[in-house]
């Protein structure tokens, strides 16, 4: 054993006893990259910690074994634009006036283009240091715009697929060739999801020295439902073995006096392909964190923008016990899967049962980023912060929603209000309303609106000064005074 001599000791702690105060401070200024997931069309029961025995998310599921799983978050709306607006910008759709998927039938109007004015949180990263990317559908500008409003012109150094298009409409385009003005074609059959997967891991090698935004916003799981033919088989063979009659598979759904057909068991082979496809792409990125040696240093997000198709399209996904899915504000429209990592400052594996929006993102990523917050930007959000560090148990004390058009998936236009374990639902076609009990109805079924009208009329006026806070417009056919089922 080789023993130090005395002064070369002092020296060495002397040494150590200087650069120590250097290094925290060092280790302090680090930022941590951040990985959003944004899923398009997923429900909240589509993957397997949430309920799903049908479908196949290993990663997503080892994803909320790492961070915190909230039970509760709301997508901002039924339908695609307006919640990836409310995303970025940290405010309602209501308040941006863009209330409808862009593109989509109007009355009231509403804006077609994600303003430039609007300062997104991407920008507040760039200008910290970030080196953001997005990756996927963007939606968030129609087809006159053109590139005046893509993602390179609102915070992001680089854009990969993100366009005015909502999706790849045409049969079979998750294939390469596909017509997309920022993507090159890569060999004949490669399949978009796979790709964006690649493209990511891509960056995340070229620039794992400097903090990073990546923002993964997948065109999956929207239609046309399509997925490589080798990941078919085992979901054709669970479909069989599960062997199920379309009155198992489908129900029918009584509404405003209207029947309404929904899917409500899960064995669309198709859908779980791709399903499996986008967890096979969050699972390539996460294990490129790893082999990289910053996953501890990595904030991960997943979350999708609406909640899954399930009454109309070919109706792929079950949201059950949710009540309908995209495009209506019921639960299973606006309720989404939602996963934070933040390593070594959350407790791995926990549930939350808090409520959260897709307004909270932005100051949450400000204030996990170190940044300060900007209460007159994300006007609407609030940071998840003192929920993922166990210091609060609710940021909200009431969330809204305000979709005032009809869906191509069958929705009416109205207005929800969630206070506590109470939501109420308007509906402005036919000035009617419904209350619900969610803790002990998550499913909708029993409408309250009669039996406790002192709740009923709180919240209705809660709705009405948050209407005249945000500036809310309204179709034609509504009077201002809604009435009971």
């Amino acid at each position: 054993m080789i023993r130090k001599k005395p002064y070369i000791t002092m020296i060495l702690t002397m040494v150590i006893l200087l650069i120590t105060p250097a290094c925290k401070l060092i280790e302090k200024d680090i930022k941590p990259n951040i990985v959003f997931f944004l899923v398009d069309d997923m429900g909240w029961r589509d993957i397997g910690v949430n309920g799903s025995t049908f479908y196949e998310t290993p990663h997503i599921d080892r994803l909320a074994g790492e961070g915190v799983r909230f039970t509760q978050a709301y997508a901002a709306s039924p339908v695609c634009s307006p919640t990836r607006a409310s995303i970025m910008t940290g405010k309602s759709p209501a308040r941006l006036n863009l209330t409808q998927w862009i593109g989509g039938p109007g009355n009231p109007d509403y804006l077609h283009n994600l303003p430039l004015e609007e300062v997104l949180f991407p920008e507040l990263l760039k200008e910290a240091g970030y080196k953001n990317i997005f990756l996927g559908k963007w939606h968030l500008n129609n087809r006159e715009g053109e590139d005046k409003f893509w993602p390179d012109k609102q915070g992001f150094d680089i854009n990969i697929a993100g366009h005015w298009r909502g999706g790849l409409y045409i049969p079979n385009k998750y294939f390469s060739p596909w017509d997309i003005p920022n993507l090159t074609n890569g060999p004949e059959g490669e399949y978009m999801t796979d790709r964006l997967a690649d493209e990511a891991v891509d960056f995340i090698d070229k620039n794992a020295e400097t903090p990073f935004l990546l923002y993964l916003s997948f065109y999956s799981v929207h239609a046309p439902f399509c997925a490589p033919e080798t990941r078919l088989g085992k979901y054709i063979d669970k479909k069989t073995n599960l062997g199920l009659s379309d009155e198992e598979r489908f129900g029918q759904d009584q509404i405003g006096g209207r029947s309404v057909g929904y899917r409500k068991m899960q064995d669309h082979p198709t859908y779980a392909a791709m399903v499996e496809s986008m967890d096979m792409a969050v699972g390539k990125v996460l294990d490129k964190l790893r082999v990289m040696g910053i996953e501890d240093n990595t904030i991960v997000i997943f979350f999708s923008d609406n909640g899954g198709l399930s009454t109309s399209e070919g109706r792929p996904t079950a949201n059950t016990p949710l009540r309908t899915g995209k495009g209506w504000l019921y639960e299973g429209g606006i309720r989404e899967p939602a996963i934070i990592k933040w390593p070594g400052q959350t407790d791995k594996g926990k549930v939350s049962d808090a409520v959260i929006t897709s307004m909270d993102f932005y100051p949450t990523i400000l204030e996990m980023a170190g940044l300060p917050l900007h209460p007159e930007l994300h006007t609407d959000g609030r940071s998840l912060v003192p929920l993922l560090k166990n210091k609060a148990e609710k940021v909200h004390n009431e969330c809204y929603f305000h979709y005032p058009h009809r869906s191509n998936q069958g929705g009416r236009p109205g207005s929800a209000i969630r206070d506590g374990d109470y939501k109420l639902i308007v509906f402005f076609n036919d000035n009617r309303m419904e209350l619900y009990d969610l803790n002990n109805d998550i499913g909708e079924k029993t409408n309250l609106t009669n039996t406790r009208p002192v709740i009923r009329d709180s919240l209705y006026n809660k709705l009405q000064s948050w209407w005249k806070q945000v500036d809310a417009r309204f179709p034609d056919t509504y009077t201002g005074t809604a009435g009971n089922e």
